[in-house]
């Protein structure tokens, strides 16, 4: 029966892509580490919840424990962005860990364990696109314990909100220009304080009202100013005519004529 069932302290078949070492040289490394991955965590997941799951196959008795742990983090953001890797004193130590803790849940997420050949500086960070893990940049499902969307889903998200912001903005515009020209033919006198359509958008007609723009008279055309400019002349030929008329002022015009003479 031993060929049915995987021993659950088997490392995986993953291999890191920029180890320099061939395959036997990792072979060996795994026999002898004291260091676990840890994958599939929450963002959310803090070094102390680690610290106290890993800490229960610990023996510090026989002169195990917790060497350290390291959080994975986004290259750009630098936060937690879903793995870690838990440093041991013993190679027993990380094997139990395989066998007890992998599989087991953690924040409400089953998380993986897989021994490693080593942790070395740098690797703390994603490898991915956008900085995170390379599984979240093709991600499609929603997973809040990871950051909501997978990144190239996200910018998918995002671009298709931008369209419909520009398309409804769009709608917008072209509803309120067909407000104005319909005012403004029925009020081909002047316009009333239409907002003209070169206003591009920015200025609302209840703006308009609220500051009391809608009591503006239409502006005058130029029919409407002659007919002004002859009710003046009219006006003052008829003070003239009137001065004629008027004996006291006839009266003292002749008076002035003699003083000439």
């Amino acid at each position: 029966m031993s060929h049915v069932l995987e021993s659950l302290d088997a490392p995986s078949s993953y291999r890191d892509s920029r180890s320099r070492e061939n395959r036997h040289e990792q072979q060996l490394a795994l026999s002898q580490t004291s260091t676990l991955y840890v994958g599939n965590l929450s963002f959310y997941t803090t070094e102390e919840q680690m610290y106290e799951l890993f800490s229960r196959v610990a023996s510090p008795g026989s002169g195990g424990g917790i060497k350290r742990i390291i959080m994975g983090l986004d290259r750009n953001t630098k936060t937690p962005c879903g793995f870690a890797f838990v440093e041991f004193y013993t190679h027993a130590e990380a094997v139990d860990c395989m066998r007890y803790i992998s599989g087991t849940k953690l924040d409400e997420r089953v998380i993986r364990c897989d021994l490693d050949p080593g942790y070395k500086d740098g690797r703390q960070y994603g490898r991915g696109k956008s900085g995170g893990q390379v599984r979240d940049e093709y991600r499609q499902e929603y997973d809040a314990g990871r950051g909501g969307w997978g990144h190239n889903r996200l910018r998918e998200e995002e671009e298709r909100k931008r369209l419909e912001a520009m398309e409804k903005e769009r709608l917008r515009r072209e509803k309120r220009e067909d407000v104005y020209r319909e005012e403004g033919n029925e009020n081909s006198g002047g316009g009333g304080g239409l907002v003209p359509l070169g206003a591009d958008g920015d200025y609302d007609e209840s703006e308009g009202k609220e500051r009391g723009h809608h009591l503006i008279p239409p502006s005058q055309g130029p029919q409407e100013s002659r007919n002004k400019r002859e009710r003046s002349d009219d006006s003052l030929e008829g003070e003239d005519e009137q001065s004629r008329k008027n004996p006291r002022f006839r009266g003292e015009r002749e008076g002035d004529e003699e003083e000439e003479g």
